[in-house]
Parts: C-alpha cells; structure tokens; sequence
C-alpha cells in the first residue's frame, strides 16, 4: 500500500467540499461494500473493489508526481477500468480528459493540444490511433497501457518531486472532468465541470428520473459524453444501483440484456430507441423489467413514443448541453404522451429565462427566445479559452444559442439554433469543421455544409461543392478525403456540385437558402409520379 493511501480518505480530511464526488465510493464501500457496482460485460466489481481500485490508482497518481488540477486524458471504451480512473481522479483532485475514439488522429491531437494532459491513458484497441495522434503533437505526452488484460493501471513516474499543491484538500469548485463540445465556429473547446456541476446535475436527475439501490442500469452512452457519466452512472454509483457498461450500441444485444440483466432502466438518443423498434425481435422481447428510460439529445418522435408506451416502458424526455453538466429541461411520462416534441420544463435546481436574441431583453409570459440557463450546474467555462467562455456565459445566465417557444403553462419546446451545429445521431456537429476540411481537397473552391432532416439519424450533412476551375472530383473522392480528417459521423450524407454558394453582403453563406432548395427538391421529387 502507498504512503498515500490514508491521506485519500475522507476520515482523514482529504476532501474539505460538501459535494466533492471523490467519497462516493468510499461512501459506498462502507455502506454496501458486497454490492455490485459494475457489470463490465460479465465482469463484476463490488463497490468494496471499486474504491479499493480507485485509492490504489489515486495513490498511483500522487506517487508520480501529478499535482492538483492535472489532466488525465483517456482514448477507451466505456469500461470499468475507466471508471475507476474517473474516481481515482476525483480522489487525488485531478481532471478526467475522456477523448473520443471516434475521431481522426488530427481532431484527436487537435484536443490534446488543447488540454496538454500530464499524462494518456489508452486502451490496448486504440493504440494506434493514439500513436498517430500524438505524433502531429510538438510535444510528448507520457502514455501507458489503461487496463490491459485487466491487470491495474500502471502510472510512470513523471515528476522527481511530488508538488506540495496536491496537499491541499480536493474542493467543491476543483475542476473533474474536461468534456470536449465543437462551438459554433467549430473549433475543439473543452467544457470544465467542477466536483460541485456535477453534483448539483445528478441531484436535478433524482429529483426526475429516480433511481435506487435496487435499480440495474444499462449505460450505453459513450464515456467521452458528459451523458455517458452525469446521465445515470454517477447517480447509480451515488445511489448503490448496479451499472450495467456497454461498449456500442447493438440493437439485438440490448435487447438481450434488458431481459438477461434484468435492466430496469437506461438512456439513449431517440435514434437509438428507433433502432431498437425496427429490430425484429422487440415485439417478443421481454421489457418487464424495464420500467423507465430517458431520452436525450433531441425530441422523440410522436410516432417512435406510442410505440414504446405500447411496450410499457415509461420515458423522461430531457435536453440539455455540455456546457450545463448537461441537465436542463425535462418532460416527465405523464406529459409525454399529450406533449409530444416538447422540451418539457427546467430540472429542479435550475433555472432558466427566454431572451430576446436581438436586444438581449429577458422575456415574460408565453414568448419566443435565446434558452438561458443559470444554476449550479453551469459549466466553469471553456479549459484555457476566456474569451469564449465570455460570450457563452453573461450577466450569471449561460447562452445557449437555441431559440425555444415557451407556452403559457411553462412547458419549453426547442425551436431552432442561433449557430448552425446540427445533430446526427446524438453527435454534435459543427458545419465549420467539416467545410475547413472539405476545403483543403484541391478540386474545392468554395463549400458549404447544412444539417437537414433524416428519419434514422434526426439530421445528416449534406454537402455544397463550388469545384475550382478545370479540376474534377466525385462524390467517392471527397467521401474518402472527409473520411481521412473526420470522424464517421461527421462525414457528409450527401454531395451537392453548383456552381456558387449564397453569401450575405458580409460574405457569410446563408444556409437557409440551401436549406430551402434542398426542402424545395424533395417535395418535388415526392410529388412526381
């Protein structure tokens, strides 16, 4: 055992915060030490290994010199072996950096530069796209194998010293995880959730969405989103449930699980409850377990909700971004079934306002709006990036950039964005990002890039090409090309060739005109024979 171990506990001051997230395993462990915490693909972990793991690994951490506020960035899976790094990291006050695996090695580097971690944790299956990650950097960051063939992760020694700053007791404002969200320039900014934002979000969600000891939650969303810990794991650890990790999303397998584990509840984006309905086995699979799902990152079809209901499944539709730790707006079941599309009304512990988007003016009653957002689940703001984080949070009332209606009886639907992120499946996706890049092939002159309505995926990219003169290029050439730079989801659905993009006087692409031609030759090509 490390010198270090005792100084990690809470008996021993090592957290001075009301709501530092480092004691809830030893909270746990105490409490209900032989209960299942984890079920990692059939690999159980009780809440008495989990924060044995997580001490040992935090003492790790200390022992190589890793001073409060360090960032420990992550490229895995959801595990239980990440898990227990999210704890360790609240335990010794460091920053989790989980990065997603399914970016390209440029947006990867791009986000490693951006939160320069002190060290880089790596699951074996993504070692190479790591390798060519940290190779674009100008730096080297110190990498190690994160649960190899389940033996515990191994920190090298990284500092001759061990800062005295780690003394300090870990503190509610102590930044917890680093969450990365494309802005609306489409450029990488990472979100800082404090130990107290994530807290207050998890507390909102009970207050909502309650879950219990006896509850076995299926976790589906990826960890590198901040759903994928402040959407129903952390509460369940908070709470002593059993979280039950899944790697992807499968269809026929979750439907296995929810009988085989006895899932009683879980969390997806309606693309995934679509999926799973299109499977041929969801009319005879057994969902008598399942008594309550969330749904998040866009409204829920009318059409998709009835089907489910028919099943028996109770749902609490939700909204909210990063930035917010991601809480904000909630539609319970006994509203979804007469309020289909709505948004529904702020989570408890927040509150929220409607402002003019020209003249800023809050307003009153049943309105039009910028949603704002304000309460102790508001991010810290955007890692090294002050400016930005200036203009995302005024006046105490974080800017959401989504133009809501809100009706007389107080219930928020989401109308359209200030920026032009799109959503496809759950995925953010910033168009300015995927024109930079589209934008380097050589037979580019000019592009555009518009989110547009899909029945499988809420939206997809649809792509306007300007070719320069005398070059040639295809659909297939600028697939591959986008595909080399960009993760999967953010590849253009569909190529368009014309030969000018719509700019305003000051140069800016108005989108709404491409939106409407394309709006304009689908109904079109609906209507003839």
């Amino acid at each position: 055992m490390s010198q270090h171990d005792a100084a990690l506990t809470p008996e021993d001051a090592e957290f001075t915060g009301l709501h530092t997230l480092g004691r809830w395993t030893s909270d746990r462990a105490r409490a209900t030490p032989d209960r299942v915490a984890v079920d990692d693909r059939g690999v159980r972990i009780t809440y008495a290994e989990l924060d044995r793991r997580a001490a040992a690994l935090a003492a790790d951490f200390v022992d190589a010199g890793l001073p409060l506020g360090s960032r420990v960035a992550t490229i895995t899976g959801n595990s239980a072996d990440h898990v227990v790094v999210f704890f360790a990291c609240a335990k010794a006050g460091l920053v989790l950096v989980p990065l997603s695996w399914r970016l390209s090695p440029r947006e990867l580097a791009e986000q490693l530069h951006v939160a320069e971690p002190a060290i880089l944790l790596i699951e074996d299956e993504f070692r190479t796209l790591a390798r060519s990650a940290t190779s674009r950097l100008a730096h080297t960051i110190p990498t190690t194998g994160l649960g190899s063939q389940g033996i515990e992760v191994e920190v090298p020694a990284l500092l001759t010293e061990v800062s005295s700053q780690w003394r300090r007791a870990v503190g509610d404002d102590d930044p917890l995880l680093i969450i990365f969200t494309s802005g609306t320039t489409g450029a990488a900014r990472g979100a800082v959730l404090t130990h107290s934002n994530c807290f207050w979000t998890n507390l909102s969600l009970s207050r909502i969405a309650e879950i219990t000891s006896r509850d076995v939650v299926l976790a589906m969303m990826p960890e590198y989103h901040v759903g994928g810990w402040n959407i129903q794991p952390l509460l369940a650890w908070w709470q002593g449930a059993t979280v039950v990790l899944e790697r992807t999303f499968d269809p026929a397998r979750v439907l296995h699980l929810i009988a085989e584990r006895g899932i009683t509840t879980m969390m997806g984006v309606p693309t995934n409850y679509l999926f799973l309905s299109q499977h041929p086995d969801f009319e005879r699979a057994n969902l008598s377990t399942l008594r309550h799902a969330i749904v998040g990152g866009a409204p829920m079809p009318a059409p998709l909700l009835r089907t489910w209901h028919a099943r028996g499944v109770a749902l609490t539709q939700g909204y909210g971004l990063t930035e917010a730790s991601p809480n904000v707006l909630c539609l319970a079941d006994e509203d979804a079934r007469r309020r289909a599309g709505s948004a529904g009304k702020p989570y408890p512990h927040v509150d929220v306002a409607l402002a003019d988007p020209v003249t800023g003016e809050l307003l009153t009653g049943a309105a039009r709006g910028e949603l704002l957002v304000r309460g102790p689940g508001v991010f810290a703001g955007y890692f090294r990036d002050p400016e930005a984080t200036r203009l995302a949070v005024r006046d105490g009332w974080l800017h959401t950039g989504d133009v809501v209606d809100r009706d007389a009886d107080g219930f928020y639907t989401i109308v359209d964005r200030l920026g032009d992120i799109y959503i496809s499946g759950g995925e953010s996706i910033a168009p300015a990002e995927v024109e930079s890049v589209l934008a380097q092939h050589p037979a580019v002159a000019d592009v555009a890039v518009v989110g547009v309505e899909n029945e499988r995926w809420g939206e997809v990219g649809v792509a306007w090409i300007v070719m320069r003169r005398g070059a040639t290029t295809d659909d297939e050439d600028l697939r591959a090309h986008a595909s080399h730079n960009l993760a999967r989801f953010k590849v253009p659905h569909e190529f368009r060739f014309v030969p000018a993009i719509p700019r305003s006087a000051s140069s800016k692409v108005l989108r709404r005109h491409l939106l409407k031609s394309w709006i304009d030759e689908r109904e079109t090509s609906r209507s003839t024979p």
